[in-house]
């Protein structure tokens, strides 16, 4: 038995990894062949246990365990005992032959303190330990003392040292590093929406995924059930985050963007739109239109309907079939339930007078007259059938179909930009735009109700336009959200401009709004360079700060020789540990490609998988939110500004595009450099 506490803690890993290596064993052999009724049964339990054993590999860039508590006094005691318990906290649960913990999954409430327990609030806590590691071996610890009043609070460098610690390779998860504000987002309840404004560089994106790792952990039965969805902005930025649930033993969570949430194989989308035209597409005043478009081909009956049951005949008049069509279209119901509703009522009318005439009809009776052909075909003509399709591509094809469903709503000239310049011949044959698709998914919804899953985590959710929202507000009706993002990056032209206006499309007014402007990635001397741009681009904002020990390297340099200096920039970056990131505006790229082509310097396009043999990545200023790298190389401000439909939307790139950086960040301009940035800055 080793005396030197780092020995007892690697003899303790050791044992851990042994521990985690036999419940793996044990789930690989178990044997289902005799325990299902069916094929189906053993399907489903064959998935189950699949991915239980996924979530036991024991991955070697995560550390098993990465803190531990020493409580005062053990779970349920009165407080009377002098001796507490030991726990090791890490990214999943492991326990030893007998079924003892030897590991604590972070999200277990007796690991909450080693987040939020401070001298202050000790939480019951005497020792909180934190590991570090290098390549997978551990290394060292550091203790704080809660309970001790001779010990004075001071800033962990173990976890500073996490915080600043290289990029290379996907996202990574944050586990060890959740600070209290951000373990109150994630640990918040599942019955409530919750959104974070968060500024960069202060772990949104991460905080969402955690909770929603937590929310599997914590009511893993219900959301198994009802599903979990997360939404990103863009492909590049999934491959990017795909990786963090799995590390922490998660794998129900399925991952897409608005464009794969709402596009249908019928709906394929091949086009794009004018930035005025999505921003109309867009707009809330949309879904009227739908709505009434949908509805357009009600008709009141000009005739009765009469049923024909054996030697008698049912009458009901045109009259009392009206006013059950406008009653079912006063109470609001889907398209497609009023639809299947009128039939039923019309039987339940014909079922009233064959009583009053002495019969004794039963339910059954009643469903044979709703399928008899004559009230068949009066609904066919009162209440037609719709394809959601087919209505948006009328809608977008034929002016006065458009004019008569948006009189009131949209204005003439709005209607013209709608409408497309050469009609399609058909659905499949249409250029649909992502904002089309998005329309037909409203069609679609306003025919027959989405299924709701059970919580939706919306990444990046600034950029949506009102009709977004609702089609992912539809996705979680009955269930809860996590809403992700930074006004101050809103880069579409139809960025919503407030959360009280996005959370109401969303169908979320109740949400409650957290802010985070601690910054843990971005170095403090370029998150205030940011900043500078803040009172242009969302002027309610507050400035993020930086915890981070290090200001960063920073440098703003103008040059005669853009392409050169920019090439010289990136080797300078590369000689150090460390991604890169190289950002330009993306009529830009093609030439800076060449570029590093021609000096030898390959690269990689956003979404890869850096390594440590390809750590240069050529990013378009589109595709850079939501990334980071450890150096970046920014070319030309002006270009990314000017690439925009406008100068607001161009400065938010530019704001986005500039806090990429989590250790240094290189500048260079041919060009002035825009407004708020061009005072004097660092060289």
């Amino acid at each position: 038995m080793t005396s030197d506490p780092l020995s007892r803690e690697r003899a303790h890993l050791a044992a851990s990894r042994a521990a985690l290596r036999a419940m793996r064993a044990d789930a690989e052999a178990l044997d289902i062949r005799d325990v299902t009724a069916n094929w189906v049964n053993a399907e489903v339990l064959q998935s189950g246990i699949e991915q239980r054993i996924a979530s036991l590999a024991d991955l070697a860039h995560a550390p098993l365990f990465f803190g531990r508590l020493d409580y005062l006094h053990g779970p349920g005691d009165d407080h009377s005992a002098d001796d507490g318990h030991s726990f090791y906290i890490g990214r999943r649960h492991v326990h030893d032959a007998d079924g003892d913990p030897m590991v604590i999954d972070w999200r277990a409430p007796v690991s909450q303190p080693f987040y939020r327990a401070s001298k202050k609030d000790p939480q019951d806590v005497a020792l909180r330990r934190r590991f570090g590691y290098t390549g997978g071996e551990l290394t060292a610890y550091e203790d704080e003392h809660l309970t001790d009043p001779r010990e004075a609070e001071r800033t962990s460098a173990l976890l500073q040292a996490e915080i600043e610690r290289p990029r290379v390779g996907p996202m990574r998860d944050i586990v060890a590093t959740i600070q209290p504000e951000q373990d109150e987002i994630v640990r918040a309840g599942i019955e409530g929406t919750v959104c974070v404004q968060g500024a960069p560089g202060t772990g949104k994106t991460a905080v969402g995924l955690h909770r929603v790792a937590y929310l599997l952990y914590a009511h893993r039965e219900r959301l198994t059930r009802t599903g979990t969805l997360v939404i990103g902005p863009n492909d590049s930025f999934l491959r990017y985050i795909e990786q963090v649930l799995p590390a922490l033993g998660e794998w129900e969570a399925r991952q897409t963007t608005v464009e794969g949430l709402v596009t249908r194989p019928d709906v394929p989308v091949r086009g794009t739109d004018a930035a005025e035209t999505a921003r109309i597409k867009g707009d809330a005043r949309m879904a009227e239109v739908l709505r009434r478009a949908v509805r357009s081909g009600v008709r009141m009956p000009e005739e009765g309907c009469v049923v024909v049951r054996g030697s008698r005949r049912w009458r009901v008049p045109a009259y009392e079939i009206e006013e059950m069509v406008r009653e079912l279209l006063a109470r609001g119901m889907r398209y497609g339930a009023a639809r299947e509703a009128l039939p039923q009522r019309i039987a339940h009318a014909v079922l009233v007078r064959m009583e009053a005439a002495g019969e004794a009809p039963d339910d059954r009776t009643q469903n044979a007259v709703a399928r008899n052909k004559e009230v068949k075909d009066l609904v066919k003509a009162v209440w037609p059938a719709v394809d959601p399709a087919k209505l948006v591509l009328r809608l977008l094809s034929d002016p006065e179909f458009l004019a008569e469903q948006a009189d009131g709503i949209l204005t003439p000239d709005e209607q013209k930009l709608l409408l497309w310049e050469k009609p399609a011949r058909g659905v499949r044959s249409a250029k649909w735009s992502a904002a089309d698709a998005v329309l037909v998914d409203e069609a679609y919804d306003l025919v027959e109700r989405t299924p709701s899953l059970g919580h939706v985590v919306l990444d990046e959710a600034q950029d949506l336009s009102p009709m977004q929202y609702r089609a992912v507000g539809r996705r979680c009706t009955t269930g809860s959200a996590t809403v992700l993002g930074d006004l101050a990056q809103g880069t579409t032209p139809w960025a919503t401009e407030s959360w009280a206006e996005a959370l109401s499309h969303l169908g979320k007014p109740e949400a409650a709004v957290e802010e985070l402007t601690e910054g843990f990635r971005v170095p403090r001397d370029v998150i205030a360079y940011a900043s500078r741009l803040l009172p242009d681009i969302a002027p309610t904002l507050s400035p993020a700060t930086s915890v981070r020990e290090s200001p960063g390297d920073f440098a703003v340099r103008p040059s005669a020789d853009l392409g050169t200096d920019v090439v010289a920039a990136c080797r300078e970056a590369l000689r150090r540990e460390g991604s890169i990131g190289l950002i330009a505006a993306e009529p830009r790229t093609a030439v800076l490609g060449r570029a590093l082509e021609a000096a030898g310097l390959p690269y990689l396009s956003p979404g890869e998988e850096t390594s440590a043999d390809a750590r240069l990545t050529l990013v378009p200023a589109t595709l850079a939110k939501g990334l980071e790298y450890d150096y970046v190389v920014l070319d030309e401000p002006a270009a990314i500004v000017e690439a925009e439909p406008d100068e607001r939307t161009g400065l938010r790139r530019l704001y986005v595009a500039l806090t990429r950086a989590v250790s240094g960040l290189t500048v260079l301009h041919a060009a002035p450099l825009p407004g708020a940035l061009a005072t004097p800055s660092p060289s």
